[in-house]
This record gives structure tokens, C-alpha cells and sequence, in this order.
């Protein structure tokens, strides 16, 4: 059996933006994930597309996941439509950024 959502969604909150000290989970950097039998396909973007950590990000991205995928494949897709904004950070990411009276 492929790893479920909650065991997905455990492993991309170990992945931290260097730059931001929230994980990409909660920055809402992660627009979809897709499970089926043999794949795990996480569909992301960055806060920027001139961010200097993206493949690395994205690597730890598809390694994170890997580690809970019981044996699926991980494809990680990079995104930019639609374009990221704060509006999609969670609320505890808005909390640890002191973004919480910015009225999103």
C-alpha cells in the first residue's frame, strides 16, 4: 500500500524554505498531491522563481517523500501558475512570521 495523505503531508513538513524559518507545508508552497498504486505526484511552487535553493528544495522534496512512498515512484512538478502568495500560508505560519494582523 502507497503511503496515505497524512504520512505525505507529515514527511513535506520536514522540508523548511532556508530562507524562511516555516516548512513548505505550511508556507503553502504545495498546491496538490496525487496518490494512486504506483505514484505519488506533488505538485509545488516557490515563493519566487529566482529562489538559489530550488533544486535543492525540490530534491529534498521527492527524498522527504520517498521516505514514507513504500516503494512508489515520486515525482515532484514544479508550478507557477497560479502564482504564490501569503494568502495560502496557514495559519501557524502566519503566527511564526508575525504576519498575523496583515489582514490575509
Amino acid at each position: 500500500m502507497v503511503a496515505n495523505r497524512d504520512d505525505i503531508i507529515n514527511a513535506l513538513k520536514t522540508v523548511f524554505d532556508p530562507e524562511i524559518p516555516v516548512n513548505i507545508w505550511d508556507l503553502g508552497l504545495v498546491y496538490d498531491i496525487k496518490i494512486d498504486e504506483k505514484q505519488i505526484v506533488i505538485t509545488m511552487t516557490f515563493t519566487s522563481p529566482t529562489c538559489p535553493m530550488m533544486e535543492e528544495l525540490l530534491a529534498q522534496v521527492k527524498q522527504a517523500v520517498s521516505n514514507v512512498a513504500r516503494g512508489a515512484n515520486v515525482d515532484v512538478q514544479l508550478v507557477w501558475e497560479p502564482a504564490w502568495d501569503v494568502s495560502r500560508m496557514s495559519d501557524a505560519a502566519r503566527v511564526e512570521l508575525d504576519l498575523t494582523n496583515m489582514g490575509w
